[in-house]
């Protein structure tokens, strides 16, 4: 449920606005567990504030998403 709203979002959304979206209702600390067992097998990973779903446990991405410049 948390992977599909994360895709079906728009943009990349906050860890607050994804809770918020969800079509249940869960507690927030589910909610962060969940997170934690997306971002350990290497599906999302977070950049500032925000959530990238990455899809696989690629490494080559996360770095390059890591080191990359933010431009405003």
């Amino acid at each position: 449920m948390v992977e599909q709203a994360i895709l079906k979002s728009k943009d990349h959304p906050t860890r607050t606005s994804l809770w918020k979206s969800l079509p249940h209702k869960i507690q927030y600390q589910t909610f962060k567990h969940i997170l934690d067992y997306l971002e350990a097998s290497g599906k999302i990973i977070f950049n500032d504030t925000k959530v990238i779903y990455t899809g696989v446990n690629n490494p080559r991405l996360r770095a390059l998403i890591k080191s990359s410049v933010r431009v405003a």
